[in-house]
């Protein structure tokens, strides 16, 4: 191999990429400063620029993008490259080169007089037919200016930007052939320097440089001549008046808010949002954290729709007293930090009042009308172009509602009744403006009408759980209407068709199917899914639209909701075989699957469990397979069979379809000692696993199977199933069904087999 060495030192400076535009989307800037820093360090040490050591530090304000990276090399170190040209057989004839041979050097840049000496550095590898040409050679390495061209175009491209907008460049800025570009905002600056020095690398119809602004009204100076890489944060703070830093800066508010709540006294503490706190992170350069207050009248109205008015259309902290009620006053954070702050204050309290105001008519005026003298006004809404309007969609609800009231033993009459008022708010002024307040003014305004505390939790509470780990409906009642509202979506959907497709789930059918699990596992465990399924089904079947085309689709749902209980299951640790053993027999009462799961993973660490899963899994097989044709249609039940079918096998369902082999035996027909011992030992174990499952203590009912095992191995080393006897191969067949059925009570532990 020929060596080569680099005649350029291999040095390493920091580097400092600065993008400088127009203010960017507040609730995107956080993931862009991420990607932006991530994306650039990933292109530079794809490229061997990058030392291994190397960090790299992402800038993130409402004007630019930003990346500091340690260590960054002038030029790449030079790599060797082995390349294979050809078998040697083409490439060599009496060893001379052949012209395939010639034109494949041409074709690499090997100049007509560097062919000679390029020859006899060939390298040969292999043997006989497989011997082949190899050329070894060193590939330079890239220098900085073009690895960073590179890696700059490619984060660009790559950055996660929620809606691209296109615009013209200014005149005198733009690059030759640059006319217009497409980004997230208007690009103004670029900025290039390792160490001290610029590279001139281009982006967006700019050429990098060394300059950058500063805060647009408190900057000491404008344009800022950046020194070095390592002083950008440092310049960009004494001269910019800017905290270029996102976590420093969203630090600062942190500690700002707390700190002004504190001098507030009492207790005080501004509200917890992580998402409002991000987005004002992502508006100010230089925060400010000031106090400010409303008149104590606002606060008749429900606090929710106070905090909601503030956070949403003002970017607001609104303070919570000790005891977690909203208080009077509200903390603001401001991009500019003048030495009489008054004026500032001043301008926020009058920009919130009259949104304050509004809510408080809003109120006002809701409260004139009850819940209840609103209802016909849902059938002139608009659910859905097939399944009607909210008013049918509302005797749905209420008919699934009072059905689960009774299977609860509620009071069917309140479950009733807030199932009727659950939409009724949507009809009110307070949710008209405010839509993320459905639910919460309608226990407000049910409480105001004067109905049970039951009711009017029920009807806020209905829409829950609406996300991962939200709480709970907080009563029975609740619970009922939010099953019943869940159930009838999904039904409803389920039953025109309108499935989720890979991301897109515009009815939310994948919460609302975690909502009802989440809801049978923890509130409602005596309930059975199948049964839930057949309610919704009926309740559309007495109030749906004449002519909307509806199909029994409950099938499809159940294996969708079994679908995300699967993944539930694996997101709380249990394996893949766990989990498909325990669901494999369509557990209806869901509450029951984490203590069988517990079961099987208990039977999973006995000695005898791989032995008794794979025979488990072919006897499966034996059955599937079976010429069921043979099995006699009259034949005499053992007690054992007996106790099965009068007793409910779980999902063996004792209407099992007629082609299936029946778990009958004739003991007359039992001739080999095995088969007779494996019937012995059902008669004895069964019982014994049957009690333990009826107990509800799934664990002792698969461990009592450890002792099938020695009769099982020596059925299957001695007995012929397949007989050429019709009659004791039917008997065998039953047999094995009867063993089967012990077996999978708890879970089809065929599928723990490896």
């Amino acid at each position: 191999m020929s060596r080569f060495r680099d005649p350029y030192p291999m040095t390493t400076q920091n580097l400092l990429v600065e993008l400088f535009v127009e203010e960017l989307p507040p609730k995107a800037l956080r993931k862009l400063g991420e990607a932006f820093a991530t994306l650039l360090a990933d292109g530079l040490r794809g490229q061997g620029l990058l030392a291994q050591a190397s960090t790299a530090t992402g800038f993130a304000t409402p004007r630019r993008l930003a990346v500091h990276l340690t260590d960054v090399a002038a030029r790449a170190a030079d790599k060797p490259v082995s390349q294979k040209l050809m078998p040697v057989s083409v490439g060599l004839r009496d060893g001379q080169p052949t012209p395939a041979l010639l034109k494949k050097l041409a074709a690499l840049g090997v100049a007509d007089a560097a062919v000679e000496s390029t020859l006899g550095q060939l390298r040969r590898e292999g043997e006989g037919k497989n011997e082949s040409l190899f050329l070894d050679s060193t590939q330079a390495g890239a220098s900085l200016q073009a690895g960073l061209q590179k890696a700059l175009d490619e984060a660009i491209a790559r950055l996660p930007i929620p809606k691209v907008m296109s615009y013209q460049l200014e005149t005198g800025v733009a690059l030759p052939g640059w006319d217009s570009v497409s980004f997230v905002r208007p690009a103004h600056g670029l900025v290039a320097l390792h160490g001290a020095d610029i590279m001139p690398v281009t982006a967006l119809g700019l050429v990098a440089g060394n300059t950058t602004h500063g805060h647009r009204f408190e900057a000491q100076s404008s344009p800022i001549v950046l020194a070095h890489a390592d002083r950008y944060a440092e310049q960009l703070r004494d001269e910019g008046a800017v905290i270029a830093h996102y976590e420093e800066r969203r630090q600062s508010i942190v500690a700002q808010l707390q700190a002004a709540a504190a001098q507030v006294g009492g207790g005080c503490r501004p509200i917890e949002d992580d998402a409002l706190l991000d987005e004002v992170t992502a508006l100010v350069e230089r925060p400010n954290v000031l106090v400010c207050q409303f008149e104590e009248e606002f606060l008749q109205v429900p606090q929710e729709c106070l905090i909601l008015t503030m956070k949403a259309n003002q970017k607001y902290f609104p303070l919570l007293a000790a005891d977690g009620t909203l208080t009077h006053r509200f903390l603001i954070v401001s991009n500019i930090s003048p030495a009489d702050a008054s004026a500032v204050i001043g301008g926020n309290e009058r920009v919130v009042r009259p949104r304050l105001a509004d809510a408080k008519f809003f109120f006002d005026q809701d409260r004139k009308k009850t819940l209840q003298s609103r209802l016909p006004l849902l059938d002139k809404v608009v659910y859905h172009n097939q399944l009607g309007s909210q008013g049918e969609r509302n005797l749905r609800v209420v008919a699934i509602a009072k059905a689960i009231a009774a299977q609860l033993g509620l009071d069917v009459a309140q479950a009733e009744q807030a199932a009727q008022l659950a939409k009724a708010d949507l009809l009110t002024d307070m949710v008209g403006e405010f839509p993320e307040l459905q639910g919460t003014m309608g226990r407000y305004y049910a409480r105001h009408d004067g109905l049970p505390d039951a009711v009017a939790d029920a009807i806020e509470d209905h829409y829950r759980p609406r996300f991962a780990g939200d709480a709970l409906p907080r009563n029975p009642i609740g619970v009922t209407v939010a099953l019943a509202d869940k159930l009838e979506t999904l039904v409803g959907m389920f039953g025109i068709g309108n499935l989720p497709t890979g991301d897109k789930d515009p009815f939310a059918l994948r919460r609302h199917a975690l909502g009802v699990i989440r809801m049978l596992v923890e509130k409602a465990p005596q309930l059975a899914l199948d049964e839930l399924l057949a309610l919704a089904q009926t309740a559309f079947a007495a109030h749906l639209p004449e002519g909307t085309p509806f199909q029994d689709a409950r099938a499809e749902l159940s294996r969708f909701i079994e679908e995300r209980l699967a993944g539930n299951l694996r997101e709380q640790g249990y394996t893949a075989q766990e989990v498909d053993a325990v669901l494999a027999l369509h557990p209806q009462k869901l509450a029951d699957v984490a203590t069988r799961l517990h079961a099987v993973r208990s039977f999973a660490s006995l000695p005898e469990a791989p032995a008794l899963a794979a025979a488990n899994k072919r006897v499966s097989n034996i059955l599937k397979k079976a010429d069921i044709t043979t099995t006699p249609t009259a034949m005499p039940i053992n007690i054992l069979g007996a106790a099965f079918i009068n007793v409910g096998i779980g999902f063996f369902n004792i209407n099992r379809p007629k082609d299936t082999v029946q778990p009958m035996v004739d003991t007359a027909l039992l001739q080999e000692a095995a088969e007779q011992a494996l019937y012995a030992a059902l008669q004895t174990t069964a019982p014994q696993a049957e009690q333990a499952f009826a107990a509800g203590d799934y664990t002792a009912s698969l461990q009592a199977l450890a002792a099938l095992k020695e009769p099982v191995d020596a059925f299957f080393d001695t007995v012929m199933v397949n007989a050429d006897d019709a009659a004791l191969k039917a008997n065998r067949l039953g047999l094995l069904a009867q063993l089967q059925q012990a077996m999978n009570r708890v879970a089809d532990i065929s599928r723990l087999a490896a």
